[in-house]
């Protein structure tokens, strides 16, 4: 006796589509972000009458522009228009969300959810601002030292606590890693108002005697294009991109971590100590977001505040997914997040009077951003829709 089932398939459904090659996956996205910029500049032709081109235009000056060129006469003066440009702020902000999503990469890739970049980020820069503030009369290198000693530890110990919790008694680390946030944001807070006293901010710190300052390091010395902070900040943060990619690839650690991220069964099976891992990675992790705190004061703000990470700690979030944990892969993801912050920005600055906002630039952002996070889902499923039956399978129904 045979059985039909006389119910009927959905109309549409998703499978799991066959893994695509990186040339496709790659269109796919580059596709889902031009469709996204086009979009949002027709939303913007109609919503304050600013044309397509002039917004791709003023997009693309605020991102990468480097305004007076011609004025350059030799390479000083090139220099300090280059330094100047929209580029180089462009180029200096994106390092600073790569290396904290360079420091997520390790601890998402063992599938742990740490949440807390902000946290340690803000936990390595307060220690750094502490010994900046109360010990400014050391040896300018004694003085840097110890500051990221002390930024590399903080880190450290943020990352560390929720991986012991983890580790242990096995708490939800998304949860804890993220209330760390808080606590490290009323930290800052507190040695900011304290500092600060009865002045309505804390200023730069140090500003007579630049103890503190990486440029302490060659004051009275004749100064040179390599002697720049941002440009050492930079290639800092790229020469530990490439670090990670290789700890992650080629080393026994990073094999240990991607086998916890695979099963953290199949790693015990295997020999490896699960705990250890796991608190070892998110030192790791935590330690290298106080870095970033740490070269964020001596080399660029020279102040400390609970703003200071401007929310990169979250999205360095969205660029290590984004990347696949591939840390060459973040270098364009980052800069392009910045890109375009920087492009609405300008935006909002020259087309303020007409109704573009500032909040109207970052709804711009997230759009663009919707869709290349929201193309990821169409290279991973597709959509079917049920075929209509034959005459023949309608009869015998």
């Amino acid at each position: 006796m045979t059985v039909r089932n006389n119910g009927r398939d959905p109309f549409v459904h998703l499978t799991k589509r066959a893994p695509v090659s990186a040339l496709a996956g790659l269109l796919i996205r580059a596709g889902a972000f031009v469709f996204a910029v086009l979009l949002c500049a027709i939303v913007v032709w109609i919503m304050i009458g600013v044309d397509p081109i002039t917004f791709l235009k003023t997009m693309f000056t605020g991102s990468f522009g480097i305004q007076k060129l011609e004025n350059a006469k030799n390479f000083t003066s090139f220099w300090r228009i280059f330094t100047s440009s929209y580029f180089w702020t462009t180029f200096k902000t994106g390092c600073k969300l790569l290396l904290l999503a360079v420091a997520l990469a390790p601890a998402f890739k063992m599938k742990f959810w740490n949440i807390g970049a902000e946290g340690q980020f803000l936990a390595g820069a307060i220690s750094a601002t502490y010994i900046m503030f109360n010990y400014p009369g050391l040896n300018p290198v004694v003085l840097l030292i110890l500051m990221l000693t002390v930024s590399l530890i903080a880190g450290a110990i943020w990352g560390i606590v929720p991986a012991l919790f983890k580790a242990k008694w096995g708490t939800n680390e998304t949860l804890f890693t993220l209330m760390m946030n808080y606590i490290a944001i009323k930290i800052v807070d507190f040695f900011f108002n304290k500092w600060r006293g009865t002045k309505s901010a804390l200023g730069i710190i140090n500003i007579d005697s630049e103890a503190g300052w990486l440029r302490s390091l060659w004051k009275g010395s004749e100064s040179a294009w390599f002697r720049n902070e941002d440009l050492i900040f930079m290639v800092t943060v790229l020469i530990i991109a490439v670090l990670m990619y290789y700890y992650l690839r080629l080393t026994k650690h990073g094999y240990e971590i991607a086998v916890v991220g695979d099963s953290q069964n199949t790693a015990r099976y295997a020999g490896i100590s699960v705990r250890k891992v796991i608190i070892r990675t998110m030192a790791l992790s935590g330690a290298l977001c106080g870095l970033c705190g740490f070269l964020c004061v001596s080399s660029q703000g020279h102040t400390v505040n609970s703003n200071l990470a401007g929310g990169y700690g979250f999205t360095a979030i969205i660029v290590a997914w984004l990347s696949r944990f591939n840390t060459f892969t973040m270098v364009g993801v980052s800069l392009l997040i910045v890109a375009l912050e920087n492009g609405s920005a300008l935006m909002s600055n020259t087309y303020s009077d007409l109704g573009f906002s500032v909040a109207f630039g970052k709804i711009i952002v997230g759009v663009m951003l919707l869709f290349v996070i929201g193309c990821e889902f169409f290279i991973n499923y597709k959509v079917v829709f049920r075929a209509r039956k034959t005459q023949k399978e309608a009869v015998e129904a």
